[in-house]
Order: structure tokens, then C-alpha cells, then sequence
């Protein structure tokens, strides 16, 4: 039987995601990096979605996206998030809550440059979040910038492309366990350091 007990955990909250995820992707997942991304705008209206995780270290979980998207603007006015890591699979959860700061232009012009040239295209046709006539609209501009940019040209980042930071303040390992009487342990930042403590399910 599954379980997540005090003397399991490994000594830092990455550690201990970085095992659980490396489980997860072990387990056959589809997508072991997908992640909902909770935002607020200014006035408290929360929005939910999917996003990839592109990278995790001691300093946080990173993602990339339009910076006009509504999780964009909401990040511009309100720099906190929540993610949420979905292991149905497993019967497990990672749930963060943090701050969020902009990733450096070099890290966000490296990512960009790796991706698929498809994708880099999209990012360029797509005003994410706002609305358009048709899928015609996203097709002609995507018509347009393949012309612009060939597949053996490169493709510039946009400057309304980049990423973001989640910095934990608190990162909840949740195992699921019979009756509802779930394990759930949680690295909280204070006072500079990281201390461990078990939540009631």
C-alpha cells in the first residue's frame, strides 16, 4: 500500500519532486511535465490552466507562455501562483504556492530556440487570450510568417513571448490513502529555512 511517511521524504522539497516525477514518467504518463497554473487578476478573479513545466532547480518551476495571455496579465498584476501536479496514476499530488518573477531574457531566448519550428511559428501567429474571427485568422497568419521565416532561417523570439518563475513558498507532497485518511506532507519556507510539517487530509 502506498504511503508518505516522515522518514520516506528526502531532504529537500526538490529532491523529493524530482523522485516523484522521475516515478510518475516510470509509470507510463502521457504528459509527466503537464501542471494546472493557478492565477488572480488585480480584483481576485482566479483562472485555471494546463501549462508544461520547462525546468525545475533550487530556485523554482518554470514555465514559458505569451506574456499577453490572460496568465500573463494576471502575473503582471498580481506576481503569485499556485501549481498543481496531477499523478492520478499514483494516487498523488504536488501542490506549490509561490511568488513568480520573469525568467532572463537569455534563459527565455535559449528555450525558445529549442523548440519545434512549428511552435516557434505559433508563438508568433498567436495572440493568446484574445479573441479573433476564425480559425482562418490563426491559418493566414501562420501562412504569412512561414513565408517570412522559413524552416532554414531562424526564427526570432517575440517580444511578447517569455517565462515565468514560480519560487515556492510552501511545496505539499499529497499521497493518496485508504478512507480518505490521505499522508500529506509539506515543505514551508520560514524564516529563511525549510521546515517540514504534516497536514491533517
Amino acid at each position: 500500500m502506498a504511503h508518505l511517511d516522515e522518514s520516506d521524504l528526502a531532504g529537500s522539497w526538490l529532491e523529493q519532486f524530482e523522485r516523484w516525477q522521475a516515478e510518475f514518467a516510470a509509470a507510463g504518463a502521457h504528459e509527466p511535465t503537464a501542471m494546472v497554473l493557478a492565477t488572480a487578476a488585480a480584483d481576485g478573479q482566479p483562472s485555471a490552466r494546463t501549462v508544461l513545466l520547462k525546468g525545475v532547480d533550487g530556485r523554482g518551476f518554470e514555465f514559458f507562455t505569451n506574456l499577453g495571455s490572460r496568465k500573463g496579465r494576471e502575473l503582471a498584476e498580481n506576481p503569485r501562483a499556485s501549481l498543481l501536479f496531477p499523478w492520478y496514476e499514483l494516487q498523488r499530488q504536488v501542490v506549490v504556492v509561490g511568488t513568480v518573477e520573469p525568467v532572463d531574457p537569455a534563459r527565455a531566448d535559449a528555450y525558445f530556440a529549442s523548440r519545434p519550428y512549428g511552435s516557434r511559428i505559433g508563438a508568433h501567429a498567436s495572440r493568446q487570450s484574445s479573441v479573433i474571427a476564425g480559425r482562418s485568422a490563426l491559418e493566414e497568419a501562420e501562412a504569412d510568417l512561414q513565408a517570412r521565416y522559413p524552416p532554414d532561417r531562424p526564427v526570432p523570439r517575440p517580444e511578447h513571448w517569455s517565462g515565468f518563475r514560480v519560487v515556492p513558498a510552501s511545496v505539499e507532497f499529497w499521497q493518496g490513502r485508504p478512507n480518505r485518511l490521505h499522508d500529506r506532507l509539506r515543505f514551508r519556507l520560514e524564516e529563511q529555512r525549510w521546515i517540514v510539517e504534516r497536514l491533517s487530509p
